[in-house]
Parts: C-alpha cells; sequence; structure tokens
C-alpha cells in the first residue's frame, strides 16, 4: 500500500469515529435527565393545547372503597370515571424541537476537527504527490541559445540559471562524435545542439561549485576538486564529472529537465580536450 493511500483511509476512519462518537452522545443526552428549561415546559404544557380540567373525578380508591361497602349492605358501587378522549395537539413550538446547546457545541467540534483533519490530510498528500509547474525538478526554459552563448563569450563564464541551480555552459560542436562515447539520451542530445547542462553540486560532497575565471574551470573551494568546462573531473577526490541534466532546444530555446539528473562522466574522460587555462582559484 503506497503511503498516499494510507493517509486516505486514515482520514477516513478518523472522520466516522468521531461522527459515530458524537451521535452516540447525542442519544444519551436525549434519554438523560431532563433539563430545567424541558421541565418548565412541561409545566406549562397548556400552551400546546392539552385538556388540563380541574373538575373533580372519581379515583380508583374511592370505587374500591365503595364496591366493598356495597358488599356489605352499606352503599352504592361508585361508576368508574370513563377516560377523556386524547386532546389534539397544537403545532410544535420551533424551541420544542431545536438542537440543545450540548448538541451544538458538538457537532462544532466535531466539524472544525473533521475540516482540520481534512486540510492536514490534503497538504500531506500534496506533499507526497507533487504536480510541479515549475522550479527545480521541472523542465525549466533558461533562455535562448544564441543569448546564452553570447553572453558566454562576453563575460567568459558560464551561463547559471538559479531557479534551476545548474550552470549552462558550450559544449564544442566538433567534439559531438567523441561525446557519444561518454554521454546518451539528453546529455547527448544537448551536446550535439552545443550546450550542456551541469548541476551546480560536487560530486564529492555537495558543495557548490563556482566558476574560476582564471582557469576556466569548475573548482570546489571545499576540497579542491576541479571540473573542465564542460564538468568532467580533472583534480581532486572528486569520484566522478559534474552531474548534469538532459538538455533540449525547442524554437532557438533551452530547455532542460531538472527532474531527470544523470551522473557524470568516469574519471580520465576528456571529450573536449579542454586543459587548464591559467592560475587556480581555490
Amino acid at each position: 500500500m503506497s503511503p498516499v493511500i494510507g493517509i486516505v483511509v486514515l482520514v477516513v476512519l478518523a472522520g466516522v469515529f468521531v461522527f459515530v462518537t458524537t451521535r452516540s452522545r447525542d442519544r444519551a443526552s436525549a434519554v438523560g435527565a431532563l433539563s430545567r428549561e424541558t421541565r418548565r415546559r412541561d409545566r406549562t404544557r397548556t400552551s400546546l393545547g392539552e385538556d388540563v380540567s380541574t373538575e373533580p373525578t372519581t379515583t380508583g380508591r374511592e370505587v374500591e372503597r365503595s364496591a366493598a361497602l356495597a358488599r356489605v349492605g352499606g352503599g352504592e358501587v361508585a361508576e368508574a370515571p370513563t377516560a377523556a378522549p386524547p386532546a389534539i395537539r397544537a403545532p410544535l413550538d420551533p424551541e420544542a424541537y431545536a438542537v440543545t446547546r450540548r448538541q451544538f457545541f458538538n457537532r462544532s467540534i466535531t466539524a472544525l476537527f473533521a475540516l482540520g483533519l481534512a486540510g492536514f490530510g490534503t497538504t500531506t498528500i500534496a506533499f507526497l504527490w507533487p504536480t510541479l509547474s515549475g522550479g527545480f525538478g521541472s523542465k525549466i526554459k533558461a533562455g535562448k541559445l544564441d543569448d546564452i552563448l553570447r553572453q558566454i563569450g562576453d563575460k567568459k563564464e558560464p551561463f547559471y540559471v538559479p531557479e534551476g541551480r545548474f550552470y549552462v555552459n558550450p559544449y564544442p560542436v566538433e567534439d559531438a562524435k567523441t561525446a557519444a562515447k561518454y554521454y546518451n539520451g539528453g546529455v547527448l542530445e544537448g551536446t550535439q545542439d552545443g550546450v550542456v547542462a551541469l548541476y551546480q553540486k560536487c560530486v564529492h560532497l555537495g558543495c557548490r561549485v563556482p566558476w574560476c575565471k582564471s582557469s576556466q574551470w569548475f573548482e570546489c573551494p571545499c576540497h579542491g576538486s576541479k571540473y573542465n568546462r564542460v564538468g568532467e573531473k580533472k583534480e581532486g577526490p572528486a569520484p566522478r564529472g559534474l552531474d548534469r541534466f538532459a538538455v533540449s532546444v525547442e524554437g532557438g530555446v533551452v530547455v532542460v529537465d531538472t527532474g531527470k539528473l544523470t551522473q557524470g562522466p568516469p574519471i580520465g574522460t576528456n571529450s573536449t580536450g579542454q586543459e587548464q587555462e591559467g592560475p587556480h582559484c581555490a
């Protein structure tokens, strides 16, 4: 069973439990002791149309006494009173069948509890099953390819996209055949379009790797790992090259799929032959 289904079942069972408990409390209060207000209404039942005539009637004790006297010749048997027909009740006052204060608070508390539980369950499901429409983990449009390459050439540094946590760097198109030996899928397609998208984290211990403008390499300040322009490992303790994302060029726009992270190439990969171009920064 997936976590999402388990949470949904838990929310439903909790709601059923609270509903049944509240209903049982309402029934218990309905058959319990009468409240002061109910007793006061019973004393004023004439307002409901009941016949409360005060004419004297013969009681049962009087009938038994007269019968005993008649047996010994001491009188006549008294007639038992006839029951009066039931009185026709007038329509009930709305206040007579409205919910009690206890029922109102019980149901209010139950509704608030169910609402909070439903909100918590919905939030949990949304967290476990996100539908990304932008940001890291989705497809991100980095910009027009020509503009990106022009900016990289002018500044002599990669094009950084903070929303996707990646660098965009040019990949020599003439080396695309060599790249086929080390890359595949969307990463290889990006190299054929002349571009590569590199994840900003060092594969050694996860530090963010800045760009060194003098050496034209990525150099990690934490433990000295170094990578060339296309993220292939050159020096330091890193176990491989920088991880990367699938890239496609759609209508001249660079689209990077940050939901698919591809591990960097193994140690010794040098598909472009780019070496250090100046002093190190780290």
